[in-house]
């Protein structure tokens, strides 16, 4: 069986900025930026999956999140997210 590898998205609820990544596992690590074990990301805590995609080959997977990275990678990101991203900001900014 191939492998899979998932390029996923986080935003932090403390900077409201995304994080993009690759990973062969994503519930393990999500629960590794969960956690604070990933350095990039343990000081913007707390964090929200976003979404995912997922790729048979690496190459492309590496070739879609270094694009995600890009200026124009993170304004369609943004479009794309729009309506889970607010939900997300809204439940968690102070006072509610």
């Amino acid at each position: 069986m191939n492998r899979m590898y998932f390029v996923y998205v986080l935003i932090s609820l403390r900077d409201k900025q995304f994080y993009v990544g690759i990973t062969e596992d994503v519930k393990m690590r999500f629960k590794n930026h969960i956690e604070g074990k990933v350095i990039s990301t343990r000081s913007r805590r707390p964090l929200k999956l976003v979404g995912y995609e997922f790729y048979w080959y690496k190459k492309e997977a590496g070739a879609r999140e270094k694009y995600l990275k890009s200026s124009d990678g993170r304004k369609k990101m943004k479009l794309r997210y729009k309506q889970t991203i607010d939900k997300l900001l809204a439940r968690h900014s102070p006072g509610k």
